[in-house]
């Protein structure tokens, strides 16, 4: 366990990240999956309510943040039209998905479990920009996700007692935003898709 201060060390980096994100999307060079950002800055924002329930303390400080910076990538998509990343049926059904997650949350009288459906209803919310990072890498840009990693792995290394409460969701963000920065940085999806030529064929 580290200080709890540290926290705030997280979350600069993820500022830092965040930032870049947004700068890149002002000038059209990052088209953002509104889908995923929008969902990810009401679940983050809820989901610093819950864990301010359950408190959790200061790391409930790495949540909020991860509501306000989604929120602010939403806002310069709209600014530059160039950024807008067309909206499909897998982005519409994960986006569903997702709600039905949040409304789940809304109706459970349990903090805990609602912050497990939560967390679902979170990861299920990056699926869309973790495939288009599989399938554009060039139209994101992987610092802002590995920043939101840092970001979670410092909040989790805050923690003095692992709980579901202060653990799940940090969790859950290093896994999502690590897995989507290496989609981006690698392009391991355009060179899985390269159909290796034939034998004897030019």
């Amino acid at each position: 366990m580290i200080n709890a201060n540290f926290v705030f060390l997280g979350i600069a980096v993820s500022l830092t990240g965040g930032g870049s994100y947004i700068r890149d999307t002002l000038r059209g060079l990052t088209s953002p999956n509104r889908v995923t950002w929008s969902l990810w800055a009401l679940e983050g924002l809820l989901g610093f309510v819950v864990e301010r329930q359950e408190h959790v303390g200061l790391a409930s400080v790495m949540t909020l943040f991860l509501g306000l910076v989604p929120l602010a990538v939403v806002l310069a998509s709209f600014r530059n039209t160039r950024s807008y990343w067309r909206i499909g049926r897998f982005d519409a059904i994960c986006g569903v998905v997702s709600l039905l997650g949040i409304l789940c949350w809304s109706l459970s009288s349990r903090p805990t479990l609602a912050l497990v459906a939560f967390v679902a209803a979170d990861s299920l919310a990056g699926l869309p920009t973790l495939r288009k990072a599989l399938l554009s890498p060039s139209s994101e840009s992987a610092w802002a996700f590995y920043a939101g990693a840092i970001n979670g792995g410092v909040t989790l290394l805050t923690l003095r007692h692992f709980t579901t409460a202060g653990g799940l969701f940090p969790s859950a963000i290093v896994l999502m935003d690590s897995a989507i920065g290496t989609a981006v940085l690698t392009r391991i999806g355009p060179r899985l898709r390269r159909t290796p030529t034939p034998v004897g064929v030019r």
